[in-house]
């Protein structure tokens, strides 16, 4: 942006030079090159301190790394790369058999605990109408009726328990979508084995609504980027444009300055990383019609509330900007 302003400057005092017949002397060019120092370094600093600007922007989203609960051969991938889905919708399913058979063999002991529980329910029931109206059960046969009885319900609670987790396993060989969103290259194939393992997710989800506009500025911006303001971005991938924005927050904490519990301590090197502050701003304009893929980079300038009539030059060097995506060259 510096050197469109240079260029601006130089053109217009060429074409000053030129119209009025100006000698170009010891006395012309000298006065001409330090008025353009001055004017040129005053509206820079008054423009990037007010108005800031960062190259460093881009559409960041949100990720889901789909990891199965169970694990077992894939025996179908009905999902589609890049379609949308809704949430709960199929993204791929493990071979259930053995799962069926597990749920099959905890419904038996379930049911063969019910039986135990209710027959000694029945028994303690029985010997306890018997005591309490005086008949020839002792206090310590109804105990040890009572305990049978305990004894067998917490036994089917237990194989209840048994059996909740075998459905919950069955039920987990169908994958589903966690929310809206869709997967994107998807290399899953029947017959691939899929494991329970946090480092190996066998797809990508990518979450609908959770993304945003996120600029890197320099922390020297920072007292002039408030939640409000108004903003400008810009895309490579949309030459010649540029959309109106407004800043919805300023993120409250830096990467580099993150630190963990370890075993090592700090070095002096992990302070000579600056670091920039991220700003999430909205777009208001309609984007759905340029097909912007997530992840595109863009460039974003803030205007803050001070020295307003310099903003003209940051939104002209924007634009003078944004035309010049027009042109590239591939490396």
């Amino acid at each position: 942006m510096d050197l469109l302003l240079i260029l601006t400057y130089t053109a217009l005092c060429v074409a000053i030079f030129k119209i009025f017949n100006i000698p170009l002397n010891k006395w012309s060019v000298p006065t001409a090159v330090l008025g353009g120092v001055v004017l040129i370094g005053t509206l820079l600093l008054l423009m990037n301190y007010n108005h800031p600007f960062t190259p460093l922007a881009r559409h960041v989203f949100v990720t889901t790394p789909i990891v199965p609960s169970v694990r077992g051969p894939v025996v179908e991938v009905p999902v589609q790369p890049n379609v949308l889905l809704k949430q709960g919708d199929v993204l791929f399913r493990i071979d259930d058999t053995r799962y069926q058979e597990v749920v099959g063999e905890k419904t038996a002991t379930v049911r063969a605990a019910t039986a135990d529980r209710d027959r000694t329910k029945g028994e303690y029931l029985r010997y306890k109408e018997g005591y309490d109206k005086g008949g020839a059960f002792t206090r310590s046969e109804l105990d040890i009726r009572e305990q049978l009885y305990l004894a067998a319900e917490a036994k089917l609670k237990a194989r209840q328990a048994e059996l909740t987790k075998a459905e919950y396993d069955l039920s987990e060989t169908v994958v589903r979508a966690p929310t809206d969103g869709y997967v994107t290259q998807v290399a899953l194939r029947p017959g691939m084995m899929a494991v329970p393992l946090p480092l190996r997710p066998v797809m990508v989800f990518i979450n609908r609504q959770d993304s945003a506009f996120v600029g890197a500025f320099n922390q020297k911006s920072l007292l002039k980027i408030r939640k409000g303001f108004e903003a400008e971005v810009m895309f490579e991938a949309v030459p010649g444009r540029v959309f109106k924005a407004e800043v919805r927050q300023v993120m409250p904490n830096i990467g580099e300055g993150q630190f963990q519990a370890q075993g090592t301590l700090f070095t002096t090197e992990r302070f000579r990383l600056k670091g920039r502050a991220f700003v999430e701003v909205k777009v208001n304009e309609d984007l759905s019609r340029f097909d912007l893929p997530d992840g595109a980079n863009a460039e974003i300038a803030v205007y803050s509330d001070t020295f307003t009539h310099v903003s003209i030059i940051r939104r002209v060097l924007l634009r003078m900007k944004s035309w010049q995506n027009y042109l590239f060259f591939e490396h």
